[in-house]
């Protein structure tokens, strides 16, 4: 069973999909303040603040690659 979208529809599910990753990376960093994140961890949250204040997205390429 297949789902077929247009470009319109697929460019806001990829955009929905990058609110709820940035979000939860977010709560992550709101809910376990004590724990000490990794490097790698910490690279990561700083790149998705620079994402959220710039207003980028993730391109389908790279949630693919991601998601699997």
């Amino acid at each position: 069973m297949g789902i077929t979208l247009n470009e319109d529809q697929l460019r806001i599910v990829l955009d929905k999909l990058d609110m709820v990753r940035l979000e939860l990376l977010r709560l992550r960093a709101a809910l376990l303040p004590e724990e000490e994140l990794s490097e790698e961890e910490r690279k990561e949250l700083e790149g998705a603040r620079r994402e959220i204040k710039k207003g980028l997205g993730v391109s389908l390429e790279n949630l693919l690659k991601e998601v699997g």
